[in-house]
């Protein structure tokens, strides 16, 4: 058998706080993910509005990876058996997220695309771009390193 592909208990947090923090992200991965899937066809056509270098297939590439980071780094934040390669694989989603989010915060405001929607919750809400948005996205860059911290998967004798 493959050692690296047996599923294993994930590691004890190393504070409540930090499991605390875990959960809280999921929580709002969970939120992001389903107000994107719910209207994703418009959810894909906002990015288009956004201008990305690349264009149309961009921001599909950009949108199907934002929804598709929120969903697989669900395991490794609500501490599910895994691997662990994909409990590494499901950490390094948990940082993706917030990169993204982060990097188009900063090419909207650059852009000065205040009016538009920020695409956060999907089409469902209508969020307007603007500082928050950056703030609002290193803030969960900081949930997610707090919880990679709490939870870290590699064991301390690799």
């Amino acid at each position: 058998m493959i050692k690296f592909a047996n599923p294993t208990k994930a590691s004890k947090p190393k504070t409540k706080d930090s499991e605390k923090m875990a959960y809280a992200y999921a929580a709002l991965l969970t939120l992001l993910a389903l107000c994107q899937l719910f209207t994703f066809d418009e959810f894909l056509n906002l990015l288009v509005s956004f201008n990305l270098p690349g264009g149309e297939v961009m921001a599909n590439l950009v949108g199907s990876l934002i929804v598709i980071s929120e969903v697989f780094a669900l395991p490794f934040l609500l501490k599910i058996d895994l691997s662990p390669l994909m409990r590494i694989v499901s950490m390094v989603f948990s940082w993706i997220v917030p990169a993204t989010w982060l990097k188009l915060a900063v090419w909207l405001v650059a852009n000065g695309n205040y009016g538009l929607n920020f695409g956060l919750l999907g089409t469902l809400v209508d969020l307007n771009i603007g500082w928050w948005a950056i703030f609002f996205s290193l803030a969960m860059g900081i949930m997610a390193i707090w919880s990679s911290w709490g939870l870290w998967p590699i064991p301390k004798n690799h």
